[in-house]
């Protein structure tokens, strides 16, 4: 307004008022004078208010009758021009508001002058509308005649007036509504008297309505009155009206302006007994018309059609209902029941399509839904309006389905694309196209049973935007297009459930917020359903009692009717997106009868959507029996109407997406899965996850259904119970489309959610899933039972899941879980029960790894609760189950094993609940466990679970499944006892204070503790159960568990003994040692000698272990090893012990049962445990004592050496030192000084089983066959090698029949041959000259027992010849190998390896070895008396007789060559002891024998070889000059001393010596080399030395000498003559060989003669032998013609001597002594 009240404006407005009135002036100038006077004086008017007014606007408004009349008489004109310049001047001022009532009504009565003239008719209608929207002044008649213009304008015949007019009369009837809330507004402070309303229906009571209101309420009321075709009382001069006008503004009124209605009674009364009656009088044409009659029954005089009508009608109805319903109630209740009639089939299709569009209003607006359940429905004798409406629906939806479309929809547009009237039924094959090509776009329709309907886009969600009822220019009934009226049914079923549903959980949520003392805000209704329970609602005050009796009527009175359609709908529908809405209604009203309690209708929704999800006709028992009853008839009635529940029908137009197996016993060929299918499930699986806190006893149908779903796509449980797409196992595999594929992770992923959020459960309905999973599960057990086929496992996999959320709270669920998953664990099918066990341990393992309030180190009740379902698993015998126990108690321990506490006992003993007979792969496992504690976990455990552990391990090495375990776990119990021993202390505290605790007990119940080795402390019982263990495992069937388990036995109690009490070493020797020597001892005695072919598979067993007896001997070897180690270095500890005498008794004798056993490898063991106890000496007082056994303490070598420890392989720390060690063992004072005759008496005990060993075993065999047992070189060697430890000890009481003894056996042993089968390995070749090891043992024993009597007292040395003999009969051997019984032995090179053949030994280097200590200890030992009394020397000549006689022949050319090197030795020191006692006469005897041993061997009767080389004969031949040296020497210079007989024998000797060649015949080849020169010269000179220099010589032995040159020198002369002659006849033909040889031999005979005669003293040689010698000479310078070098040479070397005889000559005498000298040389070269 401001714009037209300023000074610039209001100029304006007078500068346009003048020129308007000028203009006027102007046109009326000639035709109109009166006008144009009027104008002038107006011009005047105008200014003079202009000059005098301050105020000008309203000066002029009030002669603004004068002011406008000029322009009034100017429109009276009638002349077009002038009156358009009249009515815009005028508007002019209308729009300045200067008009006042009276010059409004001028205007007015004007204005209808020219509406009758039909003048400016649009002008009108704009100077009309300006003049009642610019100010109120316009009231009663003159507005009534103002609209009554505008209405009879409205039916001119001009189409621009006519809308312009419509357009018009509607902007005036608002302005005056407008008004009349304006005025309410300005008086609405103003507190107004009631008034009393009467009860007549005087129409015109109006006078309690202030002026607006009343033109209001006037228009209003003759609106009605000419719609009903009466007279109208306020609007006078009407001429015509339509129904159709008036109806249209009618509902913009009621429309726009509700609260007019409201507020007013008088309009109340207006609705009530004007509008409704109206409305339903105007409906009774269409609710008595059918279709199919021709003409309207309608008494109306509308002649119109009256679709119009009808349409404008249900607005009006609309609107009435939506905003007067509190007003009008029962009228409402009419007009709804008209529109669900409007919805009958028979009612023609418009019709039943904008009744549609009407409901679809009322739908979206869900709090007048529940106003009409309030009103109707709840009431007693109502109609219950809204159940009907939702039935309606539902019928109208079918009826489209079942009835053919009408008459229209031929000649509609066909939406698919089909012209012809069968387009429905040929659509079908379009939407099957669907799937295929993918080209062919189809639209999104239902389709059952032949019937093709398409959805069509009408209106956006939750909006009712309607088509046919907006049609307000339509006359004809339109052509409602196929499809239209179902799609907005649905949209109305669809609006209806969110509006009701959004509307209840609102409240709900409020009044639960309310409800609770710390209110839970929720984001949405829906979450906050999930997380609060429908129950907490039901305790609260009456309001809100009374609402929730209106939310379970309003669904109780809608659930039928929406499942019935939507059910169909759902079954119809061929698009997603239908299908989706669908799905999420059907999801939130079961939601939200969860939510109310409603259970019936509930499972109802439920079933529904489970029953989409699988394919039709699917054989799901839960579904089709516990459907809600009411469907069960499968129709009910709606007050009268029938609504059938249709059956799905079996046509699926359906992409199928997946293919796959049914889930029933007996599966019947494949199903289809559509793409629908997997849009309910995923629906499914959304409302189990959003509202899972309501479903209560439907989570049976829900997981029901999924689980078949779920086998039918094919889905395996995976870790932790998820399901992922897996393969069937058997008959025809699942087959999904890709489409389906991509889903799959999608579907997985949200059912693993689904029970992720069941933490947010509370306690009733998690109990609830539960129980639904293990009913679930139970019926998929029986349908497992009997066949192997692939179970279900949805329901195990999914409690696994639950399980697994819910740890927080698993106390509560835990024995129902756990108690059901031990079912299934026992179940016969193999892949069940291993999902069950998967289960199983899956939950225990998180639930011991999770974090627990308080945690479950203060909590040991939820600990053992948790570990007991995993005991309870023992009990099951499917090894498949063990085995995911076991690997489940692996994993427990990888993560919890510190923390298992009181928990041990149980997880142990899952451990050792594994019997033999449960298959390797079990064992592997329980024993990998085992592995682990003992590893990790020894620390972490109670002390009290050792034994335990002890047991359990010891029971592992018992199982014969897999040798490997059994050794590993002995080597575990070694592990065990390292940690005994290095966390002693520690350990032994806690048993103590755990055995105080018992005891306590024990008294106070009265009854006696009971544990195993009672009386020791429970520290040394640990220790006696673990010793005991090992021993049973010593005796184990395997030779390879026995092993070990000894092995360990004796290392753990070597290593870690010393931590036993002293007293509890006495169990430790009798009751675990001895006990396990009895038992070995035994078992290998009676072991089985039969042959063991291979040792399991491919592996071949050595021939030394292939009878269980062999494999026994090993054990007897190592135990006997043992228990001989542990006396030996714990001796210091034994000793003290009161029975030690006996214990060493036991020993011993264990030692002799094992040494005289059939068995070589057991009985040279036994003596080197025998060698080890006798390596002690008194117990030793060092600071500490070494582990391995000291070496004996003699200057012996040890040739055994130490007993390697057959432990493990692990170097043992000793900390303790003895002293230590005795300290601990309080009461015994530590025993330092044992006594010295027990002493002595254990060693002299030793040495009888020494005796009885050696005797028994050498004594050789009575029969002889291939069996007779014959001990082994190496037991031999090691019973000889004993004896030195063993004499130390007795050599004190050592007798002569001790030696006598010890001498049997030492032949005996020698004499024992070994199998040709091991000569290989024992002997060397022949040809080597090596003593076997048994040989040296006893030339050892023999040298120990000679160092002993050498420095012992006087009295031992009359056993020195005892020695001596000893020797010398092993001397013999060397030529006379031993006998040993009756045995036939072969010489080795004649024996065959691989024959049971008996080879002596070659004894040569023993006896060769023999004589070199006989000739060492005669040089140390020749003087003493008992040698020289008991003829040693004798004895020893008598004995290197033997091989010197044999000399060539002896086996062994080294033996004679020794034979003679010692002997000279012998002699070189014997005969000065023999000179010495000549006269005792007590070497008589000894010189003829030694004579005869001379003799025998110079003139040895053998020959020597033919392959002897001439180097080696020369050798030789040394030897002989060698001992002709040493009777030149050592003899004959002493012949005083010695018997005459004696020296004439040598003289013979030297002379057969000397002259010895001429024996042979010259003639005989090779004889050269054959002729001893130098041993001939060497007797020759020998005999010449003792001749001629020895004037006391006998005149015998002279003529002897001489006798001998004579012939020598004239045999030469004649060799020589004969050759001379024999070379001149043969002329250049040489000579023969032989001849030539022995002219050589001559020659260097006669060269040698003369050298030995120069060297003789000149006055020795007779004359008359110079002379010979010097006559050879002419005769060898005749030789000088010969044609030989040879010989030559020879010559040369004969001739050269000569020389000395040419000088001067001389006296005679010295030329004969010349001659004599050459004579001599050469007889001896010829003897040679």
């Amino acid at each position: 307004m401001s714009g037209t009240n300023s000074p610039e404006a209001v100029k304006k407005l007078l500068e346009n008022m003048q020129s308007d009135l000028r203009a006027l002036s102007l046109e009326c100038k000639k035709k109109f004078p009166p006008v144009k006077e009027a104008a002038e004086s107006g011009i005047i008017k105008v200014k003079t208010i202009a000059a005098r007014s301050t105020e000008i606007l309203t000066a002029l408004k009030e002669n603004s009758s004068e002011v406008v009349q000029p322009f009034l008489m100017g429109c009276g004109t009638k002349e077009p021009k002038i009156t358009q310049l009249c009515l815009a001047a005028i508007q002019r001022l209308m729009s300045h508001e200067v008009v006042s009532e009276t010059a409004a009504g001028n205007i007015i009565n004007m204005l209808w002058q020219l509406m009758e003239n039909s003048l400016e008719e649009l002008k009108l209608l704009q100077t009309v509308l300006v003049l009642l929207t610019t100010n109120t002044v316009v009231h009663d008649e003159a507005l009534s005649k103002a609209i009554v213009l505008c209405f009879r304008l409205h039916f001119t015949k001009d189409n621009i007036t006519n809308n312009t007019a419509a357009a018009t009369v509607r902007q005036v009837v608002t302005v005056v509504f407008e008004r009349m809330v304006a005025e309410d507004e300005r008086h609405k402070d103003v507190v107004e008297q009631p008034v009393l309303v009467q009860g007549n229906s005087n129409r015109r009571s109006v006078s309690t309505l202030k002026p607006c209101a009343k033109d209001a309420y006037m228009l209003f009321q003759d609106l009605c009155q000419l719609v009903n075709a009466d007279a109208p009382y306020w609007l006078v001069g009407m001429t015509e009206m339509t129904r159709t006008f008036g109806l249209e503004l009618l509902e913009s009124v009621l429309n726009d302006f509700p609260q007019v209605f409201l507020q007013h009674q008088e309009f109340s009364f207006l609705l009530k007994e004007r509008v409704c009656p109206l409305v339903i009088k105007l409906f009774s044409p269409n609710i008595k018309f059918r279709q199919g009659s021709c003409t309207s029954s309608s008494p109306a005089p509308v002649e119109k059609p009256y679709f119009p009508i009808c349409m404008r009608l249900l607005r009006v109805v609309s609107v009435l209902i939506k905003q007067f319903y509190s007003l009008l109630v029962t009228e409402c209740e009419i007009f709804l029941s008209l529109l669900v009639k409007f919805l009958d089939a028979d009612k023609p299709q418009w019709l039943r399509a904008v009744a549609v569009e009407s409901i679809h209003r009322l739908c979206v607006q869900p709090q007048l839904l529940r106003s009409f359940c309030q009103s109707y429905d709840m009431k007693q004798h109502s109609t219950k309006v809204f159940r009907d409406i939702v039935n309606a629906l539902g019928s109208f939806i079918q009826s489209l389905f079942l009835v053919p479309t009408a008459g229209t929809a031929s000649t509609a547009t066909n939406q698919a694309g089909n012209n012809n009237s069968g387009g429905p039924a040929s659509a079908p094959t379009n939407s099957g196209m669907l799937g295929m090509g993918g080209a062919v776009t189809v639209l999104p329709a239902f389709e059952y049973r032949g019937t093709w309907i398409p959805i069509l886009t009408i209106t956006v969600q939750g909006s009712a935007k309607a088509t046919y009822l907006e049609m307000l220019d339509k006359v004809e009934p339109p052509t409602i297009p196929e499809g239209y009226a179902m799609s907005v049914a649905f949209h109305c079923l669809l609006d209806l459930v969110r509006g009701i549903t959004a509307m209840i959980e609102g409240e709900l949520g409020q009044a639960e917020t309310e409800s609770q003392t710390t209110p839970e805000t929720a984001s949405s209704p829906a979450l906050s359903s999930e997380q609060q329970d429908f129950q907490s609602v039901s305790d609260q005050m009456d309001k809100e009692t009374v609402s929730r009796a209106v939310w379970e009527e309003m669904v109780n009175a809608c659930w039928c009717g929406l499942l019935a359609a939507l059910s169909l709908l759902l079954d119809a529908s061929t698009d997603e997106a239908a299908t989706e809405n669908i799905l999420k209604a059907e999801l939130t009203m079961a939601a939200l009868c969860g939510r109310l309690g409603l259970v019936t209708s509930r499972d109802a929704f439920i079933t529904a959507i489970c029953k989409g999800s699988l394919p039709p006709h699917y054989a799901l028992t839960v579904l089709n029996t516990t459907t809600a009853a009411t469907l069960s008839s499968k129709s009910y009635s709606i007050q009268g109407q029938n609504v059938q529940m249709i059956s799905p029908s079996s046509e699926s137009h359906q992409q199928v997406v997946a293919v796959g197996q049914p889930l029933a016993v007996q599966p019947q060929g494949t199903v289809m899965l559509t793409s629908k299918n997997i849009q309910c499930m995923r629906t499914l699986l959304n409302l189990a996850h959003c509202h899972g806190a309501v479903l209560g006893t439907s989570w049976q149908l829900v997981l029901a259904t999924l689980q078949h779903l779920v086998w039918i796509l094919g889905l395996k449980p995976g870790s932790g119970g998820a399901l992922k797409p897996g393969r069937a196992v058997e008959g025809p595999s699942t087959v999904l489309t890709t489409a389906v594929m991509t889903d799959l992770p999608v579907i997985s992923n949200i059912l693993s959610r689904l029970f992720e959020s069941s933490q947010y459960l509370d306690d009733v309905s998690l109990h609830h899933l539960i129980n639904a999973l293990c009913s679930l599960s139970l019926e998929a057990m029986d349908m497992a039972y009997g066949n192997n086929k692939e179970p279900s496992l949805f329901a195990v996999a999914k409690l696994l899941e639950t399980g697994l959320v819910n740890m927080h709270r698993i106390e509560i669920l835990w024995r129902p879980l756990t108690g059901h998953l031990l079912e299934v664990c026992q179940h016969p099918n193999s892949r069940m029960r291993e999902w069950g066990a998967e289960a199983l341990t899956s939950l225990i393992k998180a639930g011991l790894t999770f974090n627990h309030d308080p945690p479950l180190s203060q909590n040991q009740r939820l600990q053992l609760l948790l570990l007991n379902p995993l005991k309870e698993l023992s009990s099951i015998i499917h090894p498949d189950i063990r085995l995911k126990q076991l690997e489940c108690v692996l994993q427990i321990l990888q993560s919890q094993g510190d923390s298992l506490g009181p928990g041990w006992p149980l997880v142990l003993g899952v451990m050792g609940a594994i019997r033999n007979d449960q298959g390797e792969s079990l064992i592997r496992t329980a024993f990998q466990c085992l592995q682990l504690v003992v590893t990790d976990f020894l620390p972490t455990m109670p002390c009290t679970c050792l034994q335990i552990v002890v047991d359990v391990a010891g029971s592992f090495g018992l199982h014969n499944q897999e040798l490997n375990i059994s050794l590993t776990s002995i080597g575990l119990l070694w592990n065990i006892s390292d940690y005994f021993f290095q966390r002693g202390e520690i350990i032994e505290k806690e048993l103590n204070r755990e055995e105080a605790a018992q005891q306590k007990q024990a008294e106070e119940k009265g009854v006696v503790l009971n544990r195993p080795f009672h009386p020791a402390p429970p520290f040394d019982c640990l220790w006696l159960c673990l010793y005991a263990k090992l021993g049973e495992l010593c005796v184990d069937p395997r030779p390879a568990v026995r092993k070990s388990a000894g092995q360990t036995l004796f290392s753990t109690i070597g290593a870690h003994g010393t931590l036993l009490q002293h007293s509890t070493w006495h169990t430790v020797i009798w009751k675990v040692l001895f006990h396990l020597l009895d038992r070995v001892r035994e078992a290998s005695t009676t072991a089985d000698k039969e042959k063991i072919e291979s040792g399991g598979g491919n592996i071949l067993i050595h021939h030394s272990r292939d009878t269980a007896e062999k494999q026994w001997a090993e054990t007897w070897v190592l135990t006997l090893a043992g228990v001989a180690r542990i006396f030996n270095t714990r001796r210091y500890l034994l000793q003290p012990l009161g029975d030690f005498p006996k214990a060493w008794d036991v020993l011993l004798d264990h030692i002799q049962s094992a040494a005289l056993s059939k068995n070589n490898e057991v009985s040279l063991a036994a003596l080197k445990s025998f060698q080890e106890i006798l390596q002690i000496v008194s117990p030793m007082r060092d600071s500490d004592k070494p582990e391995t056994p000291p070496a004996v303490n003699v200057p012996v070598p040890v040739l055994i050496g130490p007993i390697s420890t057959p432990g493990l392989s692990r170097p043992f720390m000793r900390t303790d030192s003895i002293g230590e060690r005795l300290a601990r063992y309080p009461g015994s004072e530590p025993a330092i000084v044992t006594d010295e005759i027990e002493d002595l008496n254990l060693w002299w005990a030793a040495w009888n089983t020494w005796y009885r060993i050696g005797s028994e075993s050498t004594q050789p065999p009575l029969t002889c066959d291939k069996l007779t047992f014959i001990p082994s070189q190496p037991f031999l060697t090691a019973l000889i090698q004993i004896f030195p430890a063993l004499y130390q000890h007795i050599k004190t009481g050592f007798s002569m029949d001790d030696l006598q003894k010890l001498g049997i056996i030492l032949h005996s042993a020698v004499s024992v041959p070994i199998s040709s089968d091991a000569s290989p390995f024992i002997l060397p070749s022949y040809t080597e000259a090596v003593l076997t090891s048994l040989q040296e043992a006893v030339l050892t024993a023999l040298d120990v027992l000679q160092k002993a009597i050498c420095i012992g007292p006087e009295n031992m040395q009359i056993m020195y010849p005892a020695i001596f003999d000893q020797l010398l009969a092993f001397v013999e051997f060397s030529c006379k190998p031993p006998q040993y019984g009756q045995l036939e032995t072969k010489h080795i090179a004649n024996a065959k390896y691989n024959q049971a053949e008996w080879v002596a030994l070659n004894y040569v280097p023993f006896a060769e070895r023999s004589l070199e200590v006989v000739v060492d200890l005669y040089q140390k030992t020749a003087c003493h008396k008992a040698v020289v009394n008991e003829k040693v020397l004798q004895n020893v000549i008598k004995t290197l007789r033997i091989p010197l006689s044999l000399k060539y022949a002896c086996p062994s050319e080294t033996t004679w060559k020794l034979a003679v090197s010692s002997l000279l030795k012998v002699l070189s020191i014997g005969l000065p002891v023999a000179r010495q006692h000549a006269s005792s006469g007590k070497f008589d005897s000894m010189w003829p024998e030694l004579a005869n041993t001379f003799e025998d061997f110079l003139f040895a009767k053998s020959i020597p070889p033919d392959n002897l080389s001439i180097q080696e004969f020369q050798r030789n031949e040394s030897i002989d000059v060698e001992v002709v040296q040493l009777i030149s020497t050592e003899i004959l210079p002493y012949a005083n001393f010695i018997p005459k007989d004696f020296v004439g024998q040598i003289m013979t000797m030297l002379n057969k010596g000397s002259i010895h060649s001429q024996s042979s015949s010259f003639t005989e080849a090779e004889i050269d080399i054959r002729m001893r020169e130098e041993f001939s010269k060497m007797c020759f000179e020998t005999l010449l030395q003792f001749s001629f220099s020895n004037k006391v010589t006998t005149p015998q032995e002279g003529y002897i000498s001489r006798m001998a040159l004579s012939v020598l020198l004239k045999r030469s002369q004649d060799v020589l003559h004969r050759y001379i002659e024999d070379e001149r006849l043969s002329g250049k033909c040489p000579l023969p060989r032989q001849q030539v040889t022995e002219i050589i031999f001559v020659l260097k005979a006669v060269s040698t003669l003369i050298d030995s005669l120069k060297k003789t003293q000149p006055e020795n040689v007779d004359g008359n032998t110079w002379a010979q010698v010097i006559a050879l000479y002419p005769t060898l310078v005749e030789c000088i013609t010969c044609s030989s070098p040879e010989i030559c040479s020879a010559l040369k070397e004969a001739l050269v001597p000569f020389k000395d005889f040419m000088h001067p000559p001389a006296s005679k005498e010295t030329l004969r002594k010349e001659t004599y000298s050459t004579c001599a040389t050469q007889h001896l070269l010829f003897s040679f």
